[in-house]
């Protein structure tokens, strides 16, 4: 395991559910990607509502299996490598958001189960 601690970056890319990169789902490939490059760790979150750059507001409904609800996924690790990523992110993602904040790692290690 690659440790990182002080001072990183967050980058946050947001997607639709229904977002597909060469016909799979573009969430499941960018977190495979981001492993694949040896990313300190990757968190999908699923919202259950929101809007975007066409001011469309999806819902989580009862009545509907899905309206493309939002997909956040957030990556923490050394600037340089996140910002080397971003051209391939780009070519990747046809709409979405991409952002960056510099945080400050205090723990990163992984589970322990004989605790």
């Amino acid at each position: 395991m690659r440790g990182i601690e002080g001072e990183q970056v967050l980058m946050r890319i947001f997607v639709g559910e229904r977002d597909r990169w060469q016909h799979r789902s573009l969430t499941d490939t960018l977190v495979e990607l981001l492993k694949k490059e040896g990313f300190a760790g990757a968190t999908v979150l699923h919202g259950t509502q929101g809007f975007g750059a066409h001011s469309v507001i999806h819902r989580d409904s009862i009545l509907r299996l899905s309206e493309d609800l939002p997909v956040v996924i957030e990556v923490v690790d050394e600037e340089a490598k996140v910002r080397a990523i971003l051209p391939t992110l780009d070519e990747m993602l046809d709409g979405g958001l991409i952002t960056i904040e510099k945080v400050e790692v205090i723990r990163y290690r992984p589970h322990n189960p004989k605790r």
